[in-house]
């Protein structure tokens, strides 16, 4: 799922690769601003032009593709031998894992810019233990829908747009932001409004948790840090006059975002303080992704870059070509990003010499 699935903080609980080489890669049918998901051995990853496609994770050969109406811009979720993907043509669609054959879909009223969320219902929930589908829309409306059918289990509404996913806090909250100029937290077991914590500007993005902490980025160039359970902002940091426009990664020490300032920000996670910041040759609009001992992210320069934690010195670079928005995405033995060429990029770390 996008950012790793339900706390979306985009934490890996591994080590980054090391002197990463191509491993393969693949022409899409068109540019690439959405994150694969990689799972069982497969890379499903959409397209401006609408399609998803379904390739093998150790050679990039396509296994299958859908084509949908309009952009694909985020990850569809895989679970339970399934592949819910969300399309700017307004629809969620639920296909086999396997094949790409449809076995529903679900309509909303505008856009779906973000990814589809799986979890399993609360205990206290109409529904307990079955399969639920956590799902934001442009037009406003974060909905719940069951993941076997499709069908509505409760919605929400909001004041305006809806463009990232929306994340679980404590088992127990929904909580994501909006062009509204909120932060809303609602009970996950029914929809019912907690509290809103109003920010300075949209939020753009995706948030990012910890803990009973989220963190996101607005257009009032911040890094806003909020206590969900509190209901209140904790700290707010800036920089310079430009807005972040990713998604933050998150780890018990740091918030790490990405800026069209052309800089990776790391920001102390308990003050908001910043820590260090690493400088590319392009916006950094894609979100970045951090292992125990760094981050790696993407850059409008067609660079992708990996950074020491400790102090954002420079462990490696990869130039790939092509402007990288996309978010990049590990699993398995590979790390996967999409260029706005429409290259799929598959990497590995290179294999150590025998002794």
């Amino acid at each position: 799922m996008t950012r790793g699935g339900p706390s979306l903080s985009g934490n890996v609980a591994t080590s980054l690769p090391r002197d990463p080489v191509i491993a393969w890669t693949f022409a899409a049918s068109g540019p690439i601003t959405a994150e694969a998901s990689l799972v069982a051995g497969r890379v499903y990853v959409g397209t401006g032009k609408g399609t998803l496609h379904c390739l093998s994770a150790g050679s990039g050969q396509q296994l299958w593709e859908f084509p949908t109406k309009d952009a694909i811009t985020a990850a569809p979720a895989v679970a339970a031998g399934k592949v819910f993907l969300a399309s700017n043509d307004g629809r969620l669609y639920a296909l086999s894992a396997d094949t790409g054959k449809e076995a529903w879909q679900f309509a909303s009223e505008d856009k779906i810019s973000a990814g589809a969320i799986v979890i399993k219902a609360p205990a206290d929930s109409a529904t307990p233990s079955a399969d639920w589908i956590l799902l934001n829309g442009y037009d406003g409306t974060t909905r719940v829908l069951a993941a076997a059918d499709g069908k509505l289990v409760w919605s929400y509404k909001t004041d305006d747009y809806i463009n990232g996913s929306p994340a679980v806090v404590d088992g127990r909250f929904l909580v994501f932001g909006g062009c509204d100029s909120q932060l809303h937290v609602v009970n996950l077991k029914d929809g019912k409004l907690v509290h809103k914590i109003p920010t300075d500007a949209q939020i753009p993005a995706s948030i990012g948790t910890f803990g009973t902490m989220a963190f996101c980025g607005n257009y009032a160039n911040q890094t806003v840090a909020f206590d969900v359970v509190g209901g209140k902002v904790a700290w707010a940091y800036e920089d310079r006059a430009l807005p972040f426009m990713s998604a933050p990664a998150i780890n018990d020490r740091l918030v790490l975002i990405g800026s069209r300032d052309k800089h990776l920000h790391a920001i102390d996670r308990a003050t908001g303080k910043a820590a260090w910041t690493f400088k590319t040759g392009g916006r950094v609009e894609g979100s970045p992704i951090v292992f125990s001992d760094g981050v790696v992210f993407g850059s409008a320069d067609g660079r992708l870059y990996a950074a020491n934690l400790a102090d954002g010195t420079e462990l490696w670079q990869l130039d790939l070509g092509e402007s990288l928005v996309a978010s990049p995405s590990f699993g398995g033995r590979h790390m996967v990003v999409g260029g706005e060429k429409g290259t799929v990029f598959a990497l590995r770390s290179r294999a150590l010499p025998k002794p």
